[in-house]
């Protein structure tokens, strides 16, 4: 995962973080900035302290990250946002609705519920944005 960080302008964490550490070692491979959410297993400190969601602003695209997608509560064509990210499912899934991408990573770090380890690129160009599911061999 870290060799993919250091490849990437910025990376962007849907919660369940899990331990500082993580963070910490994201910041430090990460050429650019990490942005990092609060999931439900985020409960104690550094950790709690993460927002809940995020608004962040790439190449002309508004960017929403959430952890629960059950828990959207806005409409993401009303508020001009072309990417929604989550986690929580801790499965990957890409899809497109009404002009807006709806993207969960998946997960990296320790396997968990037998899912594999995936993680996804996007890339903004253009005011274009795609998304690249990776898998990744564990």
């Amino acid at each position: 995962m870290l060799t993919l960080a250091r490849q990437a302008d910025a990376v962007v964490h849907a919660g369940d973080v899990g331990k500082p550490e993580i963070l910490e070692a994201l910041r430090a491979a990460t050429p650019g900035e990490v942005y990092a959410i609060r999931g439900n297993v985020d409960r104690t400190a550094p950790l709690q302290a993460l927002p809940e969601t995020l608004l962040l602003e790439w190449g002309g695209l508004w960017i929403y990250l959430l952890h629960d997608l059950n828990d959207l509560d806005l409409s993401p064509q009303v508020a001009r946002i072309r990417v929604v990210i989550s986690g929580h499912t801790h499965q990957q899934k890409l899809e497109e609705r009404d002009g807006v991408l709806y993207l969960n990573p998946g997960a990296v770090g320790p396997r968990r519920f037998r899912l594999p380890v995936a993680c996804a690129w996007l890339h903004i160009s253009e005011q274009r944005v795609r998304a690249e599911p990776v898998t990744l061999e564990v």
